[in-house]
């Protein structure tokens, strides 16, 4: 059986909800693959259902959710209720990045251009500061904008202008975003066409290249009371953490460090002391081992529950306190 067949996604979206069955506290990223593979396999009914499913789970990403299931919802003919819940999510004014970019594409690829221009703008407005780093999470609204700018003919701006900085492909985005290109898939001349076949083996490069690294480089981030429960039971790891104000300082110290060495797509993931204790109980181990740290840290970021580092500006601090990153571990 072809993996691309509907029988094969609904087969494998089926295989995902046992295994959300069985594993709980893993359900949004689980059920979120699912309901991918039922609208892969054209069984749009399915995948709302999982999407409703998902918005009774507590702690899961309502917007990214909603964003979803707006774009499916769409797609076989409800309109009128995919405009509610995307008119939803702009007015929540998310600071997820992803829920964002899904409403915008959504949009655009339903022809509501200007709209899609506007929540690219709105998104990028609140969620990035063109004169510090942005965030891995946030570039995808930078190409997102750049491309709809090209098809509504818009001159250039900062926002374009810093897309194409952070653009590492062979070919421009003003190439790759050029509205005629479909003209070119038409026409009869053998340089217009390699041209074409060119832009698309380097769009091509781009999408293997993010797909090369499904999930963030993740740091481990202990919740104060959860440390202290930690290095109760374990004593062994105090070594690792003299305190948690220096734990916190060392999260942030290590990220930047990360990041000017040239990694991109970072993260944190929180831990607790049951789930680590199964982790340890999994590789036949014990909690007390230090280098079992990491590879918990690896394994919480492959079930999607690393959040992106750094965080946008004005946003939360990513230690939990009510202040600002920027005037937090971001100062």
């Amino acid at each position: 059986m072809r993996p691309d067949t509907p029988a094969a996604h609904t087969a494998e979206a089926e295989r995902l909800l046992r295994t959300a069955a069985q594993y709980p506290e893993d359900q949004e990223p689980l059920l979120l693959q699912a309901a991918a593979h039922l609208e892969l396999a054209d069984d749009r009914a399915g995948a709302t259902s999982l999407y409703d499913q998902l918005l009774t789970v507590p702690g899961v990403n309502l917007p990214l959710v909603k964003a979803l299931q707006a774009a499916n919802l769409w797609e076989y003919g409800h309109e009128a209720e995919a405009r509610a819940i995307i008119n939803g999510v702009r007015t929540s004014s998310p600071g997820d990045p992803a829920a964002w970019a899904i409403v915008a594409e959504t949009l655009e690829a339903h022809d509501e251009l200007d709209a899609a221009h506007e929540t690219f703008t709105t998104a990028l407005t609140l969620l990035v500061d063109p004169s510090e780093e942005v965030p891995y999470a946030a570039r995808a609204l930078l190409t997102g904008r750049h491309r709809v700018s090209r098809l509504k003919g818009n001159p250039h701006d900062e926002w374009d202008a810093l897309a194409d900085t952070l653009h590492a492909g062979d070919i421009s985005l003003d190439e790759l975003h050029d509205p005629k290109r479909l003209w070119a898939l038409g026409s009869n001349d053998p340089a217009v066409l390699r041209a074409e076949i060119a832009r698309l083996q380097s769009e091509l490069g781009t999408y293997r290249a993010a797909l090369s690294r499904p999930f963030p480089v993740a740091v481990l981030h202990w919740p104060a009371a959860e440390l202290t429960e930690l290095l109760a039971g374990y004593p062994a790891l105090e070594s690792e953490y003299s305190s948690h104000k220096a734990h916190l300082t060392d999260i942030e110290s290590a990220l930047r460090e990360l990041s000017a060495g040239g990694t991109t797509n970072l993260g944190i993931v929180s831990g607790s002391v049951p789930s680590y204790e199964a982790f340890a109980a999994s590789e036949r181990t014990s909690p007390s081992d230090a280098d079992l740290l990491p590879q918990y840290a690896t394994t919480l970021a492959a079930r999607g529950r690393a959040v992106s580092w750094p965080p946008s500006r004005n946003a939360p601090c990513w230690c939990g306190s009510t202040v600002a990153y920027r005037g937090c571990h971001g100062a």
